[in-house]
């Protein structure tokens, strides 16, 4: 079955996936509405998405998946960086997914939408990312989870290909930690944020990715976010 937007870029695997369980945004379903301006507010996310953006160094022809695309921010300020790139935005929440398709207005249907999961996901055998971008994604899930999320990011991308993780990982200030379980771990819980707030996703970067190297780090009211770069490692399978 294909995705809504009728082009055989992107087919739809659709399994079970309205049964299988996900953590919404801000960890409540009724905040949906109000992530946005906390994001913007709490996170400096203006800082780290702009960093993203400049360290993705986009040109035409690129071809971008953004894991867990959330509202759509970070591929609309993609898109503003280099409309001529193929974006693909994939998150299992159907109510931030209209959030995202909204915000782009006309031109929604200029990004492939796949309302699911990053593994159910079947690209085309003449279309495969060279970049791949994920925030504030892997610490909301079990470990198994982020190491799966990984390795199928790794999966995916070409010969040549760049993942971008931005992220809530080890909290390594004092400060910063206290302000991590005050405010994510009060509300996506502790038993899987505190593998990344321990240094968890650092390891699994440096284990799945060639390369893999911190680019940046920016404290904010509720932690440290961290930006990883890394590549492709070995061929595609």
């Amino acid at each position: 079955m294909s995705e809504q937007t009728g082009n055989h870029m992107v087919k739809n695997a659709r399994l079970t996936e309205a049964q299988r369980e996900f953590t919404p945004l801000l960890g409540r379903s009724w905040l949906t509405p109000f992530y946005d301006r906390a994001i913007g507010i709490f996170t400096r996310e203006a800082k780290w998405r702009r960093e993203t953006v400049r360290q993705a160094r986009l040109e035409p022809g690129d071809r971008v998946i953004d894991v867990g695309c959330g509202t759509g921010t970070l591929l609309r300020a993609l898109m503003a960086d280099c409309p001529e790139a193929g974006l693909v935005g994939v998150e299992p929440d159907p109510a931030a997914l209209a959030i995202a398709r909204k915000k782009f207005g006309q031109g929604a249907d200029l990004v492939r939408w796949h309302n699911g999961f990053l593994d159910s996901l079947v690209l085309a055998d003449d279309w495969r990312p060279n970049i791949i971008v994920s925030s504030l994604v892997l610490h909301q899930v079990p470990l198994p989870e982020k190491r799966a999320i990984l390795d199928e990011i790794e999966r995916l991308l070409s010969a040549d290909g760049v993942a971008l993780i931005a992220d809530y990982m080890r909290q390594d200030r004092p400060l910063m930690r206290a302000l991590f379980r005050t405010t994510v771990q009060f509300l996506d819980g502790v038993e899987d944020t505190q593998p990344s707030a321990d240094g968890a996703v650092e390891k699994l970067l440096d284990e799945i990715f060639a390369n893999a190297e911190l680019l940046a780090q920016i404290h904010t009211a509720t932690g440290t976010i961290s930006l990883w770069r890394g590549t492709k490692k070995g061929n595609v399978r």
